[in-house]
């Protein structure tokens, strides 16, 4: 069973799950099989018959949701998790995420912890980028700093690694792409590819806030908590490589430039 199976990284693990033959399970308040965090109704209806779980938790729960939905899956013989979380949430001490991590851990239940980076995709599939390269301009707070964006692929096919395969409990693997790029790097990659100019337009913290707000792509507090993570990439703290797509699959992980190709020949940025 995919929680958030219609999300950017759940749908992806849906479609290589059912690649491989296996029988997933899409859950979410827009699928067949209906999952909503908010109404504890709709979890034993979904979790029916599933061994194994791939977990994309809810940004406002505290914790308790997620305590109560592994408690849940542990009743119903459940016997594996896959928590999507990030890497961010440990580097930058964010209690909530960390959280997280740790009652899946205590869950009773073998677990894998999935700590990506950016995703590459948010470029195509995020306003907070997608909107600026729809528009020709990427305006973001993340200067020069550097990212080792990952391809949504990547962490999706790790995910179907743990779901389905022996050897990853009690792992956590935390996933970067092969290099680390900037933004204006990013962007000069896309405009090449789709022979299209799109500008990347550096931003103070604050202007990339009142860019968020004002555009209608996130709420006040929403649009902060995207600002500090811009200023974490701008000061070099989001660099580092990490190798868990090689230790879960045993190859090296997508380069963005594969992601661009690969969107761009889908049309998602055509004029």
């Amino acid at each position: 069973m995919v929680l958030g199976g219609t999300g950017k990284v759940g749908r992806r693990v849906v479609a290589q799950l059912e690649e491989l033959g296996h029988d997933a399970r899409a859950a979410s308040r827009r699928s067949n099989t209906r999952f909503d965090w908010n109404e504890q109704s709709t979890w034993a209806d979904a979790l029916a018959g599933a061994g194994a779980v791939f977990i994309m938790p809810n940004d406002a729960d505290d914790g308790a949701q997620l305590e109560a939905f592994t408690g849940l899956a542990r009743k119903m013989g459940v016997r594996r998790l896959v928590l999507l979380s990030a890497r961010e949430y440990v580097d930058m001490g964010l209690t909530v995420g960390i959280t997280r991590e740790e009652i899946v851990q205590r869950s009773g239940i073998d677990w894998t912890i999935l700590r990506p980076v950016w995703f590459a995709q948010n470029f195509s599939e995020e306003p907070f980028l997608s909107a600026g390269v729809d528009d020709g301009e990427v305006l973001i707070s993340t200067g020069a700093g550097r990212h080792p964006f990952i391809d949504a692929e990547d962490i999706a096919a790790v995910a179907v690694a743990a779901l389905t395969e022996e050897g990853h409990a009690g792992r956590t693997y935390e996933l970067t792409g092969p290099r680390a790029i900037t933004v204006a790097e990013a962007v000069e990659a896309i405009s090449t590819t789709i022979g299209r100019t799109i500008r990347f337009v550096p931003s103070s913290p604050d202007d990339y806030v009142d860019y968020l707000v004002s555009r209608g792509l996130y709420d006040k507090e929403t649009a902060l908590l995207v600002a500090g993570l811009t200023e974490y990439i701008r000061d070099g703290h989001d660099a580092h490589l990490s190798d868990g797509v090689q230790q879960a699959l045993g190859r090296e992980p997508r380069d963005f430039t594969s992601y661009v190709a690969t969107t761009a020949a889908s049309g998602r940025w055509t004029a």
